[in-house]
């Protein structure tokens, strides 16, 4: 992890003096108030028409436009998903020079949730469309990605009015299939970090209905899971119902293997570290009298460090394959346990580029609306920009959504049919905070 030069106490004067050189809070915020009207009007646009993973052609296009009118050198579409991936990745890198100094990414999704929108707004999805089985289901942004992208655009708009602030390069990227893990890889599979300046750090923010509008969170080294998706088949064999002795029930064994899984953590892991077994989904059987031949099960697996994880996959598999084999079940019919390629990997934000950041946004935000949270389970692919051998520092803040003076959980959480913002203090607040970041990092 690459490090700042500046000892502490010379940190913490720079602090000082950039906050002075970002001007007074209104400053920045009063130039956010004259995108803010417009950037709503976007954001309903973004609301009402959402696409899901690896189908994101309008919003991209409709996002390099905008790029590009303000004055941005846009490259559209990039990226390249894993050879399984048939569709084209329509990612957005735009890239505004402005003299020497260092690089900043800054990075922002927009891909949709295949779930049907019941919030009512007048704004609200209607939108239908097939997913990558060929099912027709019902899209909303549910996880906040057209915030995002709003915010991604309204930051990109006030850093090329503020040139004058600031000496290096800005890179935007518009990032496809979050939802599915794949987007980031996709825009380095494509050179993200080799055919544009590598950035010396990369910043992103995602929507938390945890905090009110008006706050930012921020979480210090470990933030969001590893999140690996794994598939399991129990092989038994099959007989009939009232004659159980001439085969081996797979629905029994799963049953088994379940409780067994749940020693992966207890068991397996140091309780000092975090891990998470869940299976989510079993399905096997036609009916009353059949035992049938096989069942699945769908588990989802959480950690933070890269070693832990390994030890939890192991266990799963081992737990797995010795309960089949003590069930009597032949080698032939063992269970098979496939890894699904959308892992997610653990973010982490770097201590020193939080720090630094969270020093400027309390003076531009307020001491009080700058909030550190907890490490959660949930999973970012943003992550993965840091994760080459480039060695990014990165940082994810979090942005309130919740009304002003809500119970904190009191309003539908990220992937809800009901999951809304307050929109315009919520898209306000995050271009003020994206932008005093970026500043603070490219300030003359």
């Amino acid at each position: 992890m690459r490090f700042f030069t500046a000892v502490a106490s010379v940190l913490a004067l720079t602090i000082v003096s950039l906050a002075g050189q970002l001007g007074a809070a209104s400053d920045i915020a009063s130039l956010a108030d004259k995108h803010t009207g417009e950037l709503v009007e976007l954001y309903k646009h973004f609301h009402a028409n959402p696409e899901l993973s690896y189908f994101e052609q309008k919003t991209s296009e409709r996002l390099a436009d905008e790029l590009s009118k303000a004055g941005y050198e846009v490259t559209h579409p990039v990226g390249k998903y894993p050879a399984d991936k048939d569709y084209t990745c329509w990612g957005v890198v735009a890239v505004l020079k402005n003299g020497s100094g260092p690089t900043v990414l800054v990075r922002g999704d927009m891909d949709g949730l295949p779930i049907t929108e019941k919030t009512g707004l007048p704004y609200a999805s209607k939108v239908r469309m097939a997913d990558i089985s060929g099912e027709q289901v019902g899209v909303m942004h549910a996880c906040g990605h057209y915030i995002h992208t709003t915010v991604l655009l309204g930051t990109a708009r006030m850093l090329a009015e503020l040139k004058d602030r600031w000496s290096g390069t800005v890179v935007i990227a518009g990032q496809t299939a979050e939802e599915r893990g794949n987007g980031a890889r996709a825009l380095l599979a494509d050179g993200l970090y080799e055919r544009w300046p590598v950035p010396d750090y990369a910043i992103a923010e995602h929507t938390d209905p945890m905090l009110e509008t008006g706050q930012v969170g921020y979480c210090p080294g470990w933030a969001m899971a590893n999140v690996d998706m794994i598939d399991i088949t129990i092989r038994g064999i099959g007989s009939h119902g009232a004659r159980p002795h001439q085969g081996i029930d797979p629905i029994v064994l799963s049953a088994q293997v379940i409780n067994a899984l749940q020693t992966v953590v207890s068991r397996n892991i140091n309780p000092i570290e975090t891990g998470v077994v869940t299976v989510g989904s079993i399905h096997g059987g036609s009916k009353h009298n059949i035992i049938p031949d096989e069942v699945k099960l769908q588990l989802t697996v959480r950690s933070y460090k890269d070693q832990v994880r390994r030890r939890m996959l192991d266990a799963i598999e081992r737990i797995t394959i010795n309960t089949a084999r003590a069930a009597g079940v032949p080698e032939d019919r063992l269970p098979v346990i496939t890894q699904r390629t959308e892992f997610t990997p653990a973010l982490y934000n770097d201590p020193e580029l939080t720090a630094e950041t969270v020093a400027v946004l309390k003076t531009e935000l307020g001491e009080r609306n700058v909030i550190e949270i907890m490490p959660t389970t949930g999973g970012e692919d943003f992550s993965e920009f840091g994760r080459t051998d480039h060695k990014v520092p990165i940082f994810m803040m979090r942005l309130g959504t919740a009304p002003a003076g809500s119970r904190p959980g009191g309003r539908p959480g990220l992937h809800s049919a009901l999951f809304y913002p307050v929109v315009e203090p919520t898209i306000r607040t995050g271009v003020v905070a994206m932008t005093t970041a970026v500043l603070n990092l490219l300030g003359k």
